[in-house]
């Protein structure tokens, strides 16, 4: 693939001279890694239309219609309106806002074929760009959903509203009328669409805006367990049926945004719980539960705040896309359960993705990128769109997953889990454990095909209260496994799948020092977006003193008559993010203490650069000993993905204009397509999934380095996940009996291998290739001074 740089001009002057003398900004030119900056929105933070107006800032929908590109951004919990806009954007790159927009927390879309109108949150929009709205004063609420209606879909429409309210909305007139308040349980409504002669409601969450009780529902209960978190239910337009009591987030079927093509078409919905993401089926009245991994752990929480909003839609030339829990996937328009083959990893991504559409040949990314909730070094909540190609989403992140059917359930003897994705080039290892006391035989079944039928492939048979690995063999080829245990007990059946790394672009990053590199001067310089303007700060201090300068949407940079030094130092003041020793970084949070791997130990002691900071929504990098780890807000460390080893010396990094900036480039760099700046120093710009083509994660370091240590007492955990080619090696001043555990679900231990280490004497053990767990720990049978260091390559 050619690396995607700035300034395309092609052509487009002659455009612009034919558009009636029409004047085009150069700064609407210059893209970088597929991100116009021009194109960046914002919303004002407007207090006195809504506490949280301009809190977050995202794009909930865009959608081709009428020539032009539309979507709409939102601001958190704005039922009544917010600064929000309805954009346009036409084919000279001009971006223009609805002058009469109402703003809110919107985020559906349809396009209505009999009227032949597209309705993105409460705007109809005609075949000639023509527009009206439906005020929140009319039909307050977060419309998160649109759907064809049941009896008269030539005239009406449903509106679903995140806090459970269903409105019916006269497509021509815009009568509305609210038809439930809160029909089903669950919190943080997400999807409905029509299909198969019901209505079909999402919701992602159990927080409760306001309280209810079981009497206020026309169906269902509430949370009678730890798992009872959102719902998929349905509505024949006269009961309310719940389906299922999980998070669930889009609904949708063959006809994307048009609605159902056929009363007998499919209807598909995607959500997750603690096991792994899930796709539910509806094909001849019928439902049909299918798993999936999940590529991180960031989406997940309680409220099902963290999912906006994943999608399964068409992207051109027959192609449709699904996005969920950070993977993208290619998902065939003829899914159905007597052909389920065809669901296949493209990539895993950073980039919080709320809509995605194809418009004049591109593919189109929405985000949620800098947000305020939460995050003071942000100035301002902003978003921008991403423009691309299919191709170029295989570029980012490896196909690598975690998840399964089974998680500590109590299963049934000979009962068959359901069905598992298994397609896709990654390496599979499948962790197999159970309370039982005696040996339990697991058996193996895959569906080739897709087609439903299921072929006996092999047994495991782990012995009383144990565990087992299997590691399927690089040909192995079929669309779905699934798992049964000869006994009545309870188990875990897990999968970790680690697909191959982008291949590293080094001249992307040639602006940026390597750790390696003799120190160029002392100074850092910090990032950050502004609050007073919708500019890049710049902060440089060094021997020299300290030079505060801006950056606009044309990556020029500038002296302001207002300095805003005193404000930058004191909001981007570094921050202690992790430690290091001998043996390895480590982290601690709310979800514990933890060891990570090392890129290289040149960096230890940097103190001049920042260690963990949001880049997108609700999502944190940490930027440690020479590689980039993902953390979750409500994850944490204990779920932690690292995603590049650049072993590179950076500043100071952020979201702004929907470009990722790091600071701390080379005093000899030139303008390449991703440095900017000039004699006075410089910035690189990209997007965030270009992180993955730094180069694959690698690092050495271990969880003992010449540590005493007491018999039976486990170390920290070390990160394991992630990793390619694997080796440990052991050595301590006695004889002594190491074992080896591993947790492969977040949630328990387990005997990998024993190892037998002689005094003095150094022993070294390699990982089978394809093996892999999210953590690694030692224990030691004696008092000893030992060292477990681990290498990853």
């Amino acid at each position: 693939m050619k690396t995607r740089v700035c300034v395309s001009l092609i052509l487009l002057g002659c455009m612009l001279a034919g558009s009636a003398g029409a004047q085009q900004d150069s700064a609407a030119l210059l893209q970088v890694s597929g991100v116009y900056p021009s194109l960046a929105v914002f919303n004002e933070h407007d207090a006195g239309r809504c506490e949280t107006d301009g809190i977050e800032g995202g794009i909930g929908a865009v959608v081709p219609w009428a020539g032009k590109l539309w979507f709409i951004t939102y601001s958190p919990h704005c039922p009544n309106g917010s600064s929000d806009k309805l954009y346009s954007i036409d084919s000279n790159l001009r971006l223009a806002a609805y002058s009469q927009s109402v703003g809110g927390t919107p985020a559906g879309r349809m396009i209505h074929r009999e009227t032949n109108q597209l309705i993105i949150g409460p705007y109809f929009i005609d075949s000639a760009g023509g527009i009206r709205v439906i005020p929140p004063s009319v039909m307050p609420g977060r419309l998160t959903a649109i759907a064809r209606h049941l009896t008269a879909p030539a005239d009406k429409v449903y509106f679903y509203d995140m806090e459970g309210k269903i409105y019916e909305a006269d497509v021509r007139s815009l009568d509305v009328k609210k038809l439930f308040d809160k029909p089903v349980p669950g919190w943080h409504g997400k999807g409905a669409y029509t299909g198969q002669g019901r209505l079909l409601i999402a919701n992602n969450g159990e927080d409760a805006v306001y309280k209810i009780s079981k009497q206020d529902l026309l169906a269902g209960d509430l949370p009678q367990n730890s798992e009872d978190k959102g719902v998929l239910a349905s509505w024949n337009g006269t009961a309310w049926t719940v389906i299922q009591r999980r998070q669930f987030t889009d609904v949708t079927g063959p006809g994307g945004i048009y609605g159902a093509p056929a009363d007998t078409s499919p209807v598909w919905s995607i959500g997750w719980d603690k096991r792994s993401v899930i796709l539910q089926l509806l094909d001849g009245g019928k439902w049909f539960s299918y798993r999936l991994p999940k590529a991180a752990r960031t989406y997940d929480h309680w409220g099902g705040w963290y999912t906006e909003w994943p999608r399964i839609r068409e992207v051109g030339n027959g192609n449709m896309l699904m996005d969920m829990h950070g993977m993208f996937y290619t998902f065939p328009k003829t899914f159905s359960q007597q052909n389920s083959a065809g669901i296949v990893p493209l990539s895993s991504h950073l980039r919080y993705v709320p809509d995605f559409c194809n418009w004049n040949g591109q593919l189109v990314l929405a985000a949620d990128e800098t947000t305020m909730l939460g995050n003071p070094m942000a100035g301002r909540s902003q978003s921008n769109l991403w423009f691309g190609s299919w191709d170029e989403l295989k570029s980012w992140g490896p196909t690598s997953g975690w998840g399964g059917p089974w998680l500590d359930d109590a299963v049934a003897a000979n009962e068959f889990s359901q069905p598992y994705l298994i397609t896709g080039d990654a390496r599979k290892v499948l962790h197999l454990s159970h309370d039982a006391n005696r040996e339990v035989v697991f058996t193996l079944e895959a569906d080739v095909k897709g087609n439903g039928q299921w072929q006996f492939y092999k047994t495991v048979t782990v012995p009383a209260h144990g565990y087992r690995y299997f590691i399927f063999p690089a040909d192995f080829s079929a669309a779905w496994i699934r798992v049964a245990a000869s006994q009545t007990c309870k188990a875990t059946v897990f999968f970790h799948y680690t697909g191959k790394s982008s291949i590293q672009h080094k001249e992307l990053f040639a602006s940026l020092p390597n750790a390696d590199d003799a120190r160029q001067q002392d100074e850092v310089t910090l990032i950050r977006p502004a609050a007073h303007n919708k500019n890049l700060q710049v902060l440089t201090i060094g021997n020299k003193g300290k030079t505060y300068r801006e950056v606009d949407e044309r990556l020029q940079f500038s002296t302001p008559l207002a300095d805003s030094i005193a404000q930058v130092e004191r909001l981007l003041a570094f921050k202690k993010s992790f430690e290091t020793d001998s043996a390895s970084l480590v982290v601690h949070d709310h979800t514990g203490t933890f060891r990570l791997p090392k890129g290289t130990a040149s960096l230890d002691n940097e103190v001049n650069s920042r260690g963990a900071r949001e880049i997108e929504s609700e999502r944190y990098m940490l930027n440690a000993g020479g590689t980039f780890f993902e953390i979750g807000r409500e994850s944490g460390f204990a779920a932690v993905r690292p995603i590049c080893t650049h072993n590179k010396r950076i500043t100071d990094f952020c979201t702004w204009r929907g470009l990722l900036v790091l600071s701390g480039t080379r005093n000899n760099a030139k303008h390449d397509g991703h440095f900017y700046g000039d004699s006075s120093g410089g910035l690189w710009f990209g997007v965030a999934d270009d992180l993955w083509k730094m180069g694959k994660p690698t690092g050495e370091g271990g969880f003992w380095m010449n540590t005493t240590v007491k018999a039976n007492e486990p170390s920290l955990p070390y990160l394991m996940t992630g990793y390619d080619k694997k080796q440990i090696t052991l050595k301590a001043d006695r004889d002594v009996l190491v074992t080896l555990e591993i947790n492969a679900d977040l949630s328990s231990w387990h005997v990998y291998r024993q190892i037998q280490v002689q005094a003095g004497k150094t022993v070294t053990y390699t990982f089978p290739d394809g093996y892999s767990a999210h953590w690694i720990r030692g224990v030691a049978n004696k008092d000893c001074t030992v060292t477990a260091w681990l290498k990853y390559e």
